[in-house]
């Protein structure tokens, strides 16, 4: 009768633990707004589309950090200073370099603090970016266009033969 409840109690507790591996591998990482509105109407359909403005021109970091990170106001005031400085959006944007205040730009893509994602090893793989984010350039406002899952990451890791050691991604 004991050895009986052992081994149902073992059944029961591998029935558990693979129900919430699965659940792990299908959970959208980042659940928040896809599009959220931001403080400025950046268009990145003008920005990278229209003026075919690199990625890297505006996200210099995506090549040395783990965050490709938002641009300094120093970026966009090398341009703003002198063109469409009439316009409203960017008459905000030289408000807030006066004041020296940071844009309190909305993140759109997030992952956990146990998931390390550094653009740089992507982008030696010679990964395009429209994998990730989507076609940007013809975006007016960014959207989050992926469902940030473990098994979608998996996925790509398979279809591109890179690792999918689980250290390969887990800090």
């Amino acid at each position: 009768m004991k050895r009986v409840v052992i081994i149902v109690a073992a059944v029961f507790l591998a029935g558990m633990l693979a129900a919430a591996l699965a659940l792990i591998y299908h959970l959208p990482i980042d659940t928040r707004d896809p599009s959220p509105v931001q403080p400025l109407a950046f268009s990145h359909r003008l920005h990278a589309g229209d003026y075919r403005i690199p990625c890297r021109f505006c996200h210099r970091g995506v090549d040395s950090a783990r965050p490709a990170g938002i641009p300094p106001l120093a970026t966009c005031q090398a341009c703003h200073l002198y063109i469409a400085a009439d316009r409203p959006e960017i008459i905000k944007l030289l408000d807030y370099m006066k004041r020296q205040e940071p844009i309190a730009w909305v993140r759109v893509y997030a992952l956990p603090e146990h998931v390390s994602f550094p653009h740089m090893m992507h982008l030696r793989a010679k990964l395009d970016c429209v994998l990730c984010h989507g076609d940007v350039a013809g975006m007016e406002r960014i959207t989050r266009g992926i469902k940030l899952q473990m098994g979608w990451c998996l996925g790509c890791h398979r279809e591109h033969q890179a690792s999918i050691d689980c250290w390969t991604c887990h800090i």
